[in-house]
């Protein structure tokens, strides 16, 4: 139609170039024969071509006007046509810019858009719905990753509450903890299993459990390997089964005959040492972040474990050093009356000059004795001192400054104690530190004392000590258990008749009395009536060498009720009387309050399983049909996968997948083809036998260099690289690697095209 249209048009132009070329003829012709005088006819018309031969060409005008008209008519349409085309193409060029913009616009990320040759628009819009793509995905990911963070964060806080309110009841505690941690991670069945090693036998109990809904109290051992709990705890690591077979868990964990799909057992481990073991069993395959959220718990409340066992310890070494300070009273009563007896013979040896002798040496047998010059400098020293400073002669330190066994610590009070004593000041009795030759610590009961001469000028200085190191070491050492003791529990001293003696802040704070109040108070004060007789008992048997651990309620200072789990012990003096009553404990209000509140929830559970038994067959004839119905949706994802992989198997380009191991796991047609090797030769076998790389270097543009699982360096990029035939030829290819994970399966897939190159 359109050919006969430009034929038309052609032919118009041809007509009317004949007409114009006729007419042009015509007036040639008149106007020669009206200027050669002739009359117009058509005989003299004849004489005038005869005169005239050049005439005859002015009759090819029409022929040649009509031809050239045809040809501008062709000419005139074809450009008409084209400029009419090309206007229809913009057209609908801008109608598709529309519409991929408009869908772009409302959220369509995976619009289409066909690029022509040298649409530059079309390619910075495929570029901007690509970054607009990306963009979503990131914000995607990371609300997902926000999400997931503060599930992870309110979990740890919620958590660290109930380990910080359980602490003084393990049993409390794991039950706690294991209800509250099913319910968190959307569990069906879990075990507490707390280690116990007795004498070096270590086997696990399960203290708590908790299943389908209801708190559980099992009595279960596990020993030390046995089973997947055992396994965990030998290899301190967390164990994730996320398809347990249908008999898995009654077998080898600890939770009876439940058949759940995923099994989860953490170990409680804090700084490598293993506290026990939690196992938890779902019907969901749990996120690596839900594990590492378990694993977080798990390390919490190894931590609180820990504590709880410190607290413990520290209550035994507590009593072992009253026991030891006992000791230490009674000794530091002999010393102090040795030290009485040595001032005395000192007075007497003033007095006595002819006694001196012989006491002197009675002093160098019993105690350590030197003689220093009022500088400093030493005179005299007895084997004792020698032996005790580690020194095997005197005359290794005969002359020598005092200050060679000071400590440089203890040099600035000692210069001032030294300044004094030279110019006949006071005398110095106390513990003095000093240091021997090999550089170690030697504590003694010392006696410093200016010798004056008959004008009562200062002469010398006289040093006498008695070693008392290893009760100093000991003492000091009991005194920092006490400071740790009283920083992490809480601790009061009374006196027989009940008067408070001392308590310490971690107490007082939380009784809310000032340490002037509490002096003029008794125990019995924070007692109510009915709970005072019964207490009166206890504190009789208590002073009586009974001791008493239990829970009691006291009051606060405003009438707030509190209650105490603690330990009370009699003190007795160097004469075996009373003589103060010690309080260890910790402050187990919340766990009253969460007791009072879990024997309410037991009855409701009581009335909720009655429901639950009314619910049971609606919720089994529920699950048939959701299992009815999850198996429809397996065959339908079989389905999609089967034509997934025969779309992949038609494609030109040949196509290769591994997994996170580099196994090759998909092998098309086209890729046998390229590498001339059958699929059943090659499927399941690492990918380096597919591109081997002992005959390249790392740094060259080989396709095995780059296509390995994890290695993002050619995903979704198209580029050049080469592969190596069969007989060692590099034959170059275009190849775009793909990357895609889902949960820890993963792959890496390689689109290559094969470069031909065609020489015209």
């Amino acid at each position: 139609m359109k050919t006969d249209t430009r034929h038309n048009a052609a032919y118009s132009y041809a007509l009317m170039g004949f007409l114009i070329g006729s007419g042009l003829v015509a007036i040639i012709v008149f106007l020669g024969l009206v200027f050669s005088n002739s009359p117009v006819s058509f005989d003299m018309l004849v004489v005038f071509f005869k005169e005239n031969p050049s005439m005859w060409v002015t009759l090819l005008l029409p022929i040649a006007i009509g031809g050239f008209g045809y040809y501008i008519g062709n000419e005139f349409y074809r450009k008409t046509n084209d400029l009419r085309q090309d206007i229809h193409n913009e057209q609908q060029k801008s109608r598709q810019i529309f519409d991929f913009v408009e869908k772009i616009r409302l959220g369509q990320t995976d619009a289409d858009y066909e690029i022509r040759e040298g649409d530059e628009i079309g390619k910075a819009l495929i570029n901007l719905r690509d970054e607009l793509k990306r963009s979503k995905a990131e914000e995607d990911a990371r609300k997902n990753e926000d999400q997931q963070r503060h599930w992870i964060t309110e979990g740890i806080a919620k958590f660290g509450a109930i380990l910080r309110e359980n602490i003084g009841d393990l049993e409390k505690l794991s039950n706690e903890v294991i209800m509250n941690l099913v319910k968190y991670v959307n569990a069906q069945q879990a075990g507490f299993f707390i280690l116990v090693d007795n004498n070096g036998e270590k086997y696990f109990n399960m203290t708590a459990s908790y299943a389908y809904g209801r708190t559980k109290y099992p009595d279960k051992r596990i020993e030390w390997g046995e089973g997947l709990v055992g396994e965990c705890a030998i290899e301190k690591k967390t164990i994730f089964v996320p398809e347990a077979a249908r008999d898995y868990v009654k077998i080898t964990s600890g939770l009876g005959k439940a058949n759940p799909r995923t099994l989860v057992i953490v170990p409680l481990k804090f700084n490598d040492e293993i506290y026990g073991v939690v196992e938890i069993a779902s019907f969901i395959v749990y996120q690596p972040f839900e594990i590492e959220f378990i694993e977080r718990v798990a390390e919490s409340i190894a931590s609180t474990i820990s504590n709880v066992n410190i607290n413990l310890r520290t209550a035994r070494l507590l009593k072992e050093s009253q026991e030891q300070a006992e000791i230490m009273a009674h000794q530091e009563e002999e010393m102090r009356k040795n030290m009485d007896a040595l001032k005395h013979m000192q007075t007497e040896a003033a007095k006595q000059s002819e006694q001196f002798v012989s006491f002197t040496n009675s002093v160098n047998h019993t105690m350590i004795r030197a003689e220093y010059s009022v500088e400093g400098y030493l005179l005299y020293a007895n084997s004792k001192f020698l032996s005790k400073l580690g020194y095997a002669s005197a005359t290794e330190i005969e002359g020598k400054h005092i200050s060679m066994f000071i400590s440089d610590k203890d040099k600035a009070w000692f210069n001032e104690l030294w300044q004094n004593l030279a110019i006949g000041g006071k005398h110095f009795e106390g513990d003095m530190k000093h240091v021997t030759k090999s550089g170690t610590d030697v504590w003694t009961m010392a006696t410093y004392v200016s010798v004056r001469d008959h004008n009562r000028r200062p002469v010398k200085i006289l040093f006498l000590g008695i070693d008392i190191t290893d009760s100093k070491k000991q003492s000091l050492d009991y005194k920092g258990q006490i400071d740790a003791l009283n920083r992490s529990t809480m601790k009061a001293e009374y006196a027989p008749d009940g008067r408070v003696l001392e308590m310490n802040h971690k107490l007082s704070d939380v009784l809310q009395f000032t340490a002037e109040e509490l002096s003029k108070r008794t125990i019995f004060n924070f007692l109510t009536a009915s709970d005072l007789d019964e207490f009166k008992i206890i504190w009789k048997n208590i002073i009586n060498g009974v001791p008493f651990e239990g829970r009691h309620k006291w009051f606060t200072k405003t009438g707030e009720e509190r209650w105490f789990q603690g330990t009370y012990t009699v003190v007795h003096d160097m004469y075996g009387e009373p003589a103060k009553i010690v309080f260890i404990g910790n402050d187990i209000t919340e766990q009253i309050r969460i007791e009072d509140k879990s024997r309410e929830q037991t009855e409701l559970l009581r009335e909720q399983e009655q429901k639950l038994q009314q619910n049971k067959v609606e919720l089994t004839k529920k699950l048939k049909e959701t299992r009815e119905e999850m198996k429809m949706q397996f065959r339908e994802v079989e389905i999609v996968k089967e034509l997934n992989d025969k779309t992949l198997e038609g494609m030109l380009d040949a196509v290769v997948t591994i997994n996170q191991d580099n196994k090759i796991t998909f092998f098309n047609r086209a890729a046998e083809e390229l590498w001339g090797i059958q699929r059943d030769a090659i499927i399941g076998k690492d990918v380096s036998a597919l591109l081997p790389t002992d005959s390249v270097t790392a740094n060259e543009n080989y396709l095995g260099n780059f296509f390995k699982a994890n290695d993002t360096s050619l995903v979704a990029r198209r580029t050049e690289v080469f592969i190596l035939e069969k007989d060692g030829t590099r034959t170059n290819v275009l190849a775009t690697l793909s990357e895609a994970s889902t949960g820890e399966r993963y792959t890496l897939t390689a689109f290559i095209q094969k470069i031909e190159v065609e020489l015209f």
